[in-house]
C-alpha cells in the first residue's frame, strides 16, 4: 500500500516506539512513509535485524523502517508520535528538544489528558492531542501485535492536516475533532475502570467482567470519575455506562497497559490514571474510594516487584 507517487513520503519519528508506536509507525512505513521509531535496545536489535514484525488480523508482514535508541533520530522529521509513558512526558520533551525541525508537529499518542499540554510547556512546535483507541501488545522484541481497533481523533490547530490524510491511506482512521479535551476524559474514564483492574488480576477484559463484584465496582469508578469531571468543567457523555461496558466486547483479548506494564516488572502509568482522578477529586473536595483502593493496590503490586 505505498503513497502516491506524486506525493512526497512524510518523515516520521515515533517516540517511545511501544505497541501503539510500533503499531503506527508500522502502518505508515508500510504505506511507504520514513519512519523511525525510537524505542528500547532489545526492539531496536531485532528491528534493524529483521524490520518490525507487524502482526495484525489482517495480514503479518516484517515491514522495514529505521530503529534507534536515541532521541536525536528525530531530526528531520515532520511528524513525532509521542508515545512515551505518561511519567517520561518532560523526559521526552528535553531529550527532543534541541533535535526537532522548527515546524515539526507533535501528536501526543498517550494516556491521560494532559500530556500535550506538558509538552508544549517545554517546546516550541505545534503539539496537538490525540485519542487512541486501539488494543495492541508488544508480543517479542520487534514484534507487535495488534488485537481490534486503531483510530485516532485528534485536535484541530497549527501544523496543516496533510499528515491526516497519510494516515487515513496508511489504513488509520482519523478524525479532527474540536471535542477532544472531552474524548480524553472518556478514555480516562475507560482506563480508569479497565486497566488496574486486569492489572491486579492480569486477566483480559472479556473475562473481568464473568467476576462476580467487577461489573459494579467498575460502576463505582465510573461514578467518581464522572462527579471529578463535572468538578473539572468537563461535560461526560450521558452514554458512559454504555461506552465503559461495550469495550469489553470490542476488545475482549485485551490486558490493560497496566497489566503488561506490570507483568514485565515495569512502572505503570496508574498515577496519571486512577492517581489522576484522586488527586483531583482531592482539590475539588470530591471522594473517590475506589479509585484510591485501585490505585492503593497497583501501587503495592509495583512496589513488590521493585523490590523482589
Amino acid at each position: 500500500m505505498p503513497h502516491p507517487p506524486n506525493e512526497e513520503p512524510l518523515r516520521v519519528a515515533v517516540m517511545g516506539a511501544g505497541a501503539v508506536g510500533c503499531y503506527f509507525g508500522g502502518l505508515l512505513a508500510r504505506a511507504g512513509h520514513d519512519v523511525v521509531l525510537i524505542g528500547r535496545p532489545e526492539h531496536v536489535r531485532a528491528i534493524e535485524a529483521h524490520g518490525l514484525r507487524l502482526q495484525t488480523r489482517t495480514f503479518d508482514e516484517h515491514v522495514r523502517l529505521r530503529a534507534s535508541t536515541d532521541a536525536a533520530a528525530v531530526q528531520g522529521a515532520g511528524l513525532v508520535l509521542c508515545c512515551v509513558k505518561s511519567g517520561d512526558t518532560e523526559a521526552a520533551a528535553q531529550a527532543m528538544h534541541a533535535h526537532l525541525a522548527p515546524q515539526a508537529l507533535l501528536l501526543s499518542l498517550q494516556n491521560g489528558v494532559d500530556n500535550a499540554e506538558r509538552l508544549r510547556a517545554l517546546l516550541p512546535q505545534p503539539v496537538r492531542a490525540a485519542v487512541v483507541y486501539v488494543a495492541t501488545e508488544m508480543a517479542g522484541p520487534g514484534h507487535v501485535r495488534h488485537h481490534g481497533r486503531g483510530e485516532l481523533v485528534v485536535e484541530p490547530g497549527p501544523g496543516g492536516d496533510d499528515w491526516a490524510e497519510a494516515l487515513r491511506a496508511a489504513g488509520v482512521p482519523v478524525e479532527i475533532s474540536a471535542d477532544v479535551h472531552q474524548a480524553l476524559w472518556v478514555k480516562l474514564i475507560l482506563n480508569c475502570a479497565y486497566n488496574a483492574i486486569s492489572a491486579i488480576g492480569q486477566v483480559p477484559y472479556g473475562r473481568m467482567l464473568a467476576v462476580e463484584g467487577v461489573a459494579e465496582t467498575m460502576q463505582q469508578v465510573v461514578r467518581e470519575c464522572v462527579a471529578v469531571a463535572r468538578a473539572e468543567g468537563v461535560a461526560v457523555p450521558a452514554d458512559i455506562d454504555t461506552t465503559v461496558r461495550g469495550l469489553a466486547g470490542s476488545m475482549p483479548q485485551q490486558r490493560s497497559s497496566t497489566a503488561q506494564d506490570l507483568a514485565r516488572g515495569r512502572p505503570s502509568e496508574i498515577e496519571h490514571l486512577n492517581g489522576h482522578v484522586v488527586r483531583r477529586g482531592q482539590a475539588h473536595g470530591v471522594p473517590t474510594p475506589a479509585n484510591q483502593v485501585l490505585l492503593t493496590l497497583v501501587r503495592l503490586l509495583e512496589h513488590e516487584r521493585r523490590v523482589a
